[in-house]
Order: C-alpha cells, then structure tokens, then sequence
C-alpha cells in the first residue's frame, strides 16, 4: 500500500492565498493536481508531443495568469483548459514545423543537388589534371602497367607475361600505383599553406 500522502483539496483560502503569490499555496496546487493532469494529457496527446512538458507549461500558465482565476469557479475547469490551449499550442506549432518540411524540403534538397551537380564538372577536371600530371610523375616503367590495364585493357595474365612477373605481383603493383596516384592528387587538391612575411 502506498504511504505518500493524499495532497488535500485546494480550499478557498489555499487559491487566496496562491492569488497573492504564496508558492506553498501553489506547491499544495501542484501535488493536488499533477497526477491527473498528466493523466488527461497523456490521453490527449498525439505522438510527437511531450505530455509532462505540457503539463509543466501549463503549471507555469496558471501560477502567473492566477489573476485572470475568478474566485467562487472550479478551479480545476480553469487548470484543465489551460492545458487543452497549452497542448493546442504545441500540437500546432509541431504541425507548423511538419508543414514546412514537407513543403519545403523537397525544393531545397532539388537545389543542394542542382548545385553540387553544377560544382562536380570543375571537381573532376581539376582531379583529372592532377591525374595526368601524377601519371606523368611515375616515368615510363610504371606508367606502362597504367597503359596496359586502363587504356588497352590487357588482362592481368598477359600483362605478367609482358612483364616476366607473376600476376599477383602485377595486382600488387596495380594496387600501389593506384595508391600512389591517390595520394598525389590528395596532396594538390589541397591548398598550400599560407606563408606568413619573416
């Protein structure tokens, strides 16, 4: 059996003495009415919507609108709506927010694709320069593997008779010329360091 205390009925005097800015008035308010509050709300809020922070709002809402409450009404009336605008509020910021996603969104990722779209011809002629130049690097004994694979098309096996290698040493040749060519493009994409005056 339980054994935390029934929070008492707020009484006239609690909520005159709340309207004069007692906060054990409101705390009294707050255990007498939190459990069912969380409860209405939890029934009435769509997914997406935090019940306990609308049950905290709407707790703020009354303490510093505890003026607006008219003596002799059901406080609990008063308590209860302003929840129900406190969770109308949110439900139609949340809709507000989807709204312009849903709107919106399609034409802004449409635009990012258009952009990078038109930036990538410039990205792969700059990279493909930097590859003439890397290959060019290589000299002629290793350039020949590169002509052979990529341009003529040789298979491996005869690209290791061409060469007196066996064909795992020409796909491990391959591989680190692939590597190599990598890091020299890496290497000039990158912008050289600024040189600060002595």
């Amino acid at each position: 059996m339980s054994t935390e205390p029934i929070s008492p009925i707020p009484d006239a005097e609690c909520l005159h003495r709340l309207r004069h800015g007692d906060a054990d008035a409101f705390e009294v308010i707050v255990r007498h009415f939190e459990r069912p509050l969380r409860s209405w709300l939890a029934t009435q809020t769509p997914p997406g919507v935090d019940s306990d922070e609308i049950a905290q709002k709407t707790f703020i809402a009354a303490y510093s609108r505890i003026t607006e409450f008219e003596p002799g009404t059901h406080f609990a009336s008063w308590l209860f709506t302003i929840a129900r605008w406190q969770l109308k509020t949110e439900t139609t910021r949340l809709r507000r927010v989807a709204d312009y996603h849903a709107r919106y969104a399609p034409d802004l990722l449409h635009l990012e694709l258009q952009r990078n779209r038109e930036a990538l011809p410039d990205l792969v002629a700059t990279r493909l320069d930097h590859l003439r130049h890397c290959v060019q690097q290589l000299g002629n004994p290793l350039s020949r593997y590169l002509q052979w694979r990529y341009y003529d098309e040789i298979p491996l096996d005869e690209m290791a008779s061409l060469s007196g290698r066996s064909v795992a040493a020409v796909k491990k040749q391959l591989w680190l010329l692939r590597q190599r060519l990598q890091t020299c493009i890496e290497s000039r994409m990158t912008p050289a360091p600024e040189r600060t005056p002595p």
